[in-house]
This record gives C-alpha cells, structure tokens and sequence, in this order.
C-alpha cells in the first residue's frame, strides 16, 4: 500500500473563507445556472435571500483552494500520474450566502484499497461552518491511486 493508513484522522487545513458576490456570479455562469437569484443581488432579495445564494458546488471550490488534493497525495508519497477522481459528495444544513465567511475544515477520513491493492482509495472530509460554529455544509471527496507496483 502506497498511502499509509496512519493518515487516516489527520487534520489537512482550516482556512476562512470570505464568499465574494462576484466569484459567485462567475460560478453561475460556468456551470449553466440561469435563475436570476445566483447572479443578480435584486432577484435574490426579492426572492428573500440576504445576498446571492451560493450555487450547489460552490463550496467544493472553496475547499479546492484550502488543500489542493494532488499536492495533499504528493505529500503523502502517491504518483499523482495515477490519480484518477473517484467520487464527491454533499450535504448541505443551511444556505451560505455572498458576504458570509465559513470556517472550511479538512482532514482525511478514510484509506482503503481494492481489487488487491491494485486501487487506492483516499476520501478527504471537509466540514463548512459559519463563526457561530453551526455547521452548513459537508464535503466528502474520493481520490483513486493506481498502486502499479501491486500485482
């Protein structure tokens, strides 16, 4: 096995993150999102939000930025010439807004392998919070690692 499961539990990056209302229009537009209330501050008001919503995925972005997952498998010794994106997952408490700052917290769930040790799996585990500590959202992400020394 190339990634040891003694990582399993570590903490990867803690970071604020401040939501900018343009970086959220930008977002919109890229993944096809024509509801007005993602892009235009008066169709969110009036729709009853604070500010622009953030799309679904948004954070996933964010958490992108906080720790970079082909460096986080470089440093844990993996090739990333094998890394394959297995799968992502969400679950979300509460809408985040443009203009909040959320707390992004990182660390590495799990480490399994399949198909002998052939396949390295790594799920990486973020938690998304407001400063009041209430949780908003989680992220759950799956790196695959081709093992090629495993016969």
């Amino acid at each position: 096995m190339l990634i040891s499961t003694d990582v399993i539990g570590r903490q990867l990056a803690v970071a604020d993150v401040t939501i900018d209302r343009g970086r959220v229009r930008r977002f919109a537009l890229a993944i096809g999102e024509t509801d007005p209330v993602f892009s235009e501050l008066e169709a969110a008001r009036k729709a009853g939000y604070p500010d622009l919503p953030v799309p679904p995925t948004f954070l996933f972005c964010a958490d992108l930025e906080i720790c970079e997952p082909l460096t986080m498998l470089a440093n844990l010794g993996a090739d990333v010439r094998q890394v394959l994106h297995g799968e992502q997952s969400f679950v979300y408490f509460a809408p985040v807004h443009a203009g909040e700052t959320v707390t992004l917290r990182a660390h590495i769930a799990d480490v399994y392998t399949r198909k002998g040790g052939r396949l390295e799996f790594l799920t990486r585990e973020t938690t998304v919070s407001r400063g009041d500590g209430t949780t908003v959202a989680e992220l759950s992400s799956t790196l695959v690692v081709k093992n090629p020394e495993a016969v």
